[in-house]
């Protein structure tokens, strides 16, 4: 076999694979050979031997009871740095410094890892009584307008289980623990476009997050404001929901969300090699 041949070889190899963490990902739920197979077009047996690779490579989970595959912890922590890079890291800022120049208080960015909300981003407001915290920076999900979003949009049945995975810590006397209230208030926030941190995590700070989607609505991050009660109170932190979700579709440009369109044939195409 030629070079050549041997390139475009290890290339199709490749964009099997990628196809493959695609479909993975995308699922609300772990995906079994079957499932790929009828959504890729690829030979079961391909799928299977790509599927071991990718297992070795902690790229993707097995459940040996029901022989099923989900996000692996590599993939996770490949995908949280590249969204944290600094190659798109200056675009970010920008838009988080234009924010926080016309709201006057504190902007994050950032995604959901487990149970928690993590910061890709930060830009700090100019008043001294402020939260200090930076990007890499982790807090409860269920407890904080960021990680609320994300949580809202997920599957119900995903965010079930992390929800009952491990007893909720109540931060303050408002913080909300029990499912019920927390489904009320994730339907609350899946039809109002926003969420609300009254004072849920810390006494005195109020927080407000828009979600940060793909143009097929798949909720990918976070944007927020968040302030001290004094001077940013609710009906403050309301009324920038509209400058938010201004700021949020600069952010789904710069991280490059494709139309659904240009997927799709993206998808076509790989599964025709």
């Amino acid at each position: 076999m030629s070079e050549a041949d041997e390139n475009r070889e290890r290339l199709s190899a490749l964009e099997k694979a990628l196809a493959i963490l695609e479909v993975v990902a995308e699922q609300p739920q772990a995906v079994g050979l079957p499932d790929l197979t009828a959504r890729l077009n690829i030979p079961r047996q391909t799928i299977h031997r790509v599927l071991r690779q990718l297992e070795m490579n902690d790229l993707v989970l097995r459940d040996p009871v029901r022989d099923r595959f989900s996000v692996g912890p590599r993939l996770s922590r490949l995908a949280l740095a590249a969204l944290r890079s600094g190659n798109q890291a200056a675009p970010v800022r920008a838009i988080l410094q234009d924010l926080v120049d016309t709201v006057e208080e504190t902007a994050n960015v950032g995604v959901l890892d487990g149970l928690e909300f993590v910061y890709l981003e930060r830009i700090e407001c100019h008043w001294s009584l402020r939260v200090h915290l930076q990007a890499g920076s982790r807090v409860p999900a269920y407890c904080t307008s960021g990680g609320k979003v994300l949580l809202a949009h997920l599957d119900a049945a995903v965010r079930e289980r992390l929800l009952s995975a491990r007893k909720l810590k109540c931060y303050t006397e408002r913080t909300l623990t029990r499912p019920g209230d927390l489904d009320a208030e994730f339907a609350r926030i899946r039809e109002q476009g926003y969420a609300i941190n009254d004072q849920e995590y810390t006494v005195g700070i109020v927080g407000v997050a828009v979600p940060i989607a793909d143009s097929d609505g798949r909720v990918l991050g976070a944007l927020a404001l968040h302030g001290p009660e004094p001077r940013f109170t609710l009906e403050r932190a309301e009324q920038q929901v509209e400058e938010l979700k201004r700021s949020a579709k600069r952010l789904a440009d710069v991280w490059g969300l494709a139309p659904s369109g240009e997927d799709g044939a993206k998808g076509s195409r790989l599964a025709a090699e």
